[in-house]
Formats: structure tokens, C-alpha cells, sequence
């Protein structure tokens, strides 16, 4: 019997279906709408989500404006919706149907963080909504960049620390976490299945190959994507492998190769500028992601983005961290990191090439407040808070926007 009551939730059966195609898919050639100074104009569904969500979101949106003002050619429209464990404990309904539809029709879906540890499900669960757009929406690459700005708080004394700049890609709506759906129990046991699939596992490994020779433009470096998995042990992860190994015979100018998980976990803290662009199945892209954001200064630092073939979101690593809301301390840099992945992929998405120098200047505005290595937030034992940290963005923005 299902251990999850999955009713729980009250959401809309979309009629939209995910096609298959590219990671960074063009758009059906229908024109896309205009503003009135014939700028185009895009849709972005907007999630604060609970606890430090809120915080981070407010100066993401303000900074995002002062951007676009800045350089011109692009239009963000956003909209915010209620969404998460704080509107779960006061009404039941932790996505409402209105929401979970507009971040369908939205070009883009912008996260600042959702769930709380003592709201749970009758299961004994999380709320966690945004588990539930990834597997509606079908966002099966799940992108974590780890790469240690300079001047940023590294707990890597080794001077090739300065040379970390990977990318960990995730596979985001299979492996365990597709028990949430297939848990069973029998007497006092509980059953939780591993799923891996072809067709979920070739498009994410031709995301990882894009990706990596995308990465390639203008390095001197020759691209790479490593398999991680457990193909030793797991039967579902020596198919996965067998999957990414045909994979890699499409893209012969990429080196490929393959790593057990706990090797991986290893070689990230000892020597992780030797890699590239990591592959692998959903809860060990989670365990993995974390880690990675340790190297870079923490789970504020951490950007990350969920990508499928015709809808994306955009949303820091860390959780809603209830023990600092309210407080002013919460670090904004991964939410910013997040918004500039999102102008990058509007950018690439829909060839608008202003959004796309937008996504450089604002990575570029966050580097450079980072770069004298005085700002150093709470999280990584500085004293530097929300609004010292916003203003040091700020301007470092106004300089580039306008250069």
C-alpha cells in the first residue's frame, strides 16, 4: 500500500505536456509578447516560499529592475503566488491549483526557498512543493555549478582551490527520490524504489554533453563529463551507466568517463579542479550538491537551476533556515547566482542577447563585491548581513550595468 497520501496536495491535472528536445530548446516561432517600448516581455512566476525566502527574494527582485533598466532590450514581468509549509499549516493546501497553472504558463519559475522542519506531511515528510513542479514539469537536469569566486570564504587551503569550477548535473524528477510516488510497506518493512529510465536518462546525458561543450568555448581545457553512480553494487545504476556510456559516443570530442559515488565524495574535497561536468542519478546529485557548496563558502553561495525541455526553475541551494528568519543575516549571493542562471537561460532560450549580457553582468556585479575579500557573510563567520551584502552588489551592479 502507498505510504505517501499524495492527496494531500490540491493541484491542476495541466494539460500542457513536455515535449522532448533540448536542453536549451528554442521556442515554438509564434512571436513572444511585446511591451510598449517593443521590448520583449517575459513572465517570470515568483515563489518566496517560507522562512529566509522572503528575504532573499525581495532585494533578488529590486536588483533584478535595476538591471534591466540598466541595459535595456528585455522586460521582467513578475508575479508573486503563495506557495509552501507556512500556507500548508493555515489552509491544507501546500501548491494551490491558481499558483501550480501560472508557473506553467510563466516563461520562467524564480524560488526562494520552501518547507519547514516542523511542518510536515501525515507521513512524517517535508512540504517541499517545488519537488512537486519538478516532476509536473518534467525538469529532469538539475544544474549545480560549484566554482570558488575569488576573494569568496573557501575552506580549501590548497592554491588550486582557485581553479575549482565544475558543474554538477542532476538528474531531478527519477532515481530514489521517485519513491516519494512507489513507497509500499509490508509488516514493518518500507520499501523505497529506485527508477532510472532511457528516455529520462539520454536527454539528461546529452544536457551534461551540451552543457560541457558549452563550458568549452574559449577555455583552453578539453571538456569532460564524469558519470557518478554505483554501477558496482546498484543493478538500476550499472544500467544508468550502460545508458551514459552510449550517450557519450554521440559527442566524441568530450572526453567521458566514469566514477563510483564514494570515490567522487572523496575527490571533490581532495582534488575537485580536476573536474568538469558531473552526471548522476537524483539523491546522489543531492548529497553531492551539498558538498560541492561547502567548497565554494556554504549553502548561500550555491546557485542552482531545474531544467526541462519547455519549463525551468531557478532557486538557491540552501532551505528556508527558520533559525535566522527575520533576522537579517541570511545570505542573498545564491538566490542572486540563481536569477543570473535564469537571464542566461531566457537568453539562450528565446536569442535575446541583452538578457543574456544581463545573466554575465549580474554574475560579474556578485564576483566583484567578492573579489577584495572583505565581505564575508554570517554563514561563513563574517559579520557581513543581508543588507551589507545587497549593497555591495548593488554597487558593483551600477558600475557594469551601465558600462
Amino acid at each position: 500500500m502507498p505510504l505517501r497520501p499524495r492527496a494531500i496536495l490540491s493541484r491542476s491535472d495541466l494539460a500542457d505536456r513536455v515535449s522532448e528536445g533540448a536542453l536549451f530548446a528554442k521556442p515554438d516561432a509564434i512571436g513572444w509578447p511585446k511591451n510598449r517600448a517593443g521590448m520583449a516581455r517575459f513572465q517570470i512566476a515568483v515563489f518566496p516560499g517560507d522562512g529566509i525566502g522572503h528575504e532573499v527574494m525581495a532585494p533578488t527582485l529590486a536588483l533584478l529592475k535595476k538591471l534591466e533598466a540598466g541595459i535595456g532590450g528585455f522586460e521582467l514581468a513578475f508575479q508573486s503566488y503563495e506557495a509552501g509549509a507556512g500556507l500548508y499549516q493555515r489552509t491544507g493546501v501546500a501548491l494551490p491549483d491558481e499558483a501550480m497553472a501560472a508557473a506553467a504558463r510563466a516563461d520562467a519559475i524564480l524560488l526562494g526557498a520552501m518547507g519547514l522542519p516542523n511542518v510536515r506531511y501525515p507521513d512524517g515528510t517535508e512540504v517541499q512543493p517545488h519537488l512537486d513542479m519538478r516532476e509536473k514539469f518534467a525538469l529532469y537536469a538539475g544544474i549545480r555549478p560549484v566554482r570558488i569566486m575569488a576573494g569568496a570564504p573557501t575552506p580549501l587551503k590548497d592554491p588550486r582551490a582557485a581553479e575549482v569550477d565544475c558543474v554538477l548535473v542532476r538528474e531531478s524528477t527519477e532515481g530514489l527520490f521517485a519513491s516519494r510516488s512507489m513507497t509500499r510497506r509490508e509488516g514493518d518493512a518500507v520499501y523505497d524504489t529506485m527508477k532510472i529510465s532511457r528516455s529520462v536518462s539520454e536527454r539528461l546525458f546529452d544536457a551534461a554533453f551540451r552543457l560541457a561543450a558549452r563550458r568549452a568555448e574559449g577555455r583552453a581545457r578539453k571538456p569532460r563529463v564524469t558519470c557518478v553512480d554505483k554501477a558496482n553494487v546498484i543493478p538500476s545504476l550499472a544500467y544508468f551507466r550502460t545508458l551514459f556510456l552510449e550517450s557519450a559516443k554521440k559527442y566524441p570530442d568530450i572526453d567521458a568517463d566514469c566514477i563510483y559515488v564514494d570515490a567522487t565524495a572523496l575527490r571533490l574535497v581532495r582534488s575537485p579542479w580536476e573536474f568538469d561536468v558531473l552526471v548522476t542519478e537524483n539523491m546522489f546529485g543531492d548529497i553531492l550538491s551539498d558538498l560541492g557548496a561547502a567548497l565554494i563558502g556554504g549553502m548561500g553561495m550555491a546557485p542552482s537551476a531545474d531544467i526541462g525541455d519547455s519549463h525551468a526553475i531557478f532557486q538557491p541551494c540552501h532551505g528556508t533556515a527558520p533559525d535566522i528568519a527575520g533576522k537579517g543575516l541570511a545570505n542573498p549571493t545564491a538566490m542572486l547566482l540563481s536569477a543570473a542562471m535564469m537571464l542566461d537561460w531566457l537568453g539562450d532560450r528565446h536569442s535575446n542577447a541583452s538578457l543574456k549580457r544581463a545573466g554575465r553582468v549580474l554574475t560579474e556585479a556578485v564576483e566583484a563585491a567578492f573579489a577584495p575579500g572583505d565581505l564575508v557573510s554570517v554563514e561563513s563567520g563574517g559579520k557581513a548581513g543581508t543588507h551589507e551584502i545587497v549593497a555591495r552588489f548593488a554597487a558593483a551592479l551600477a558600475g557594469k550595468a551601465s558600462a
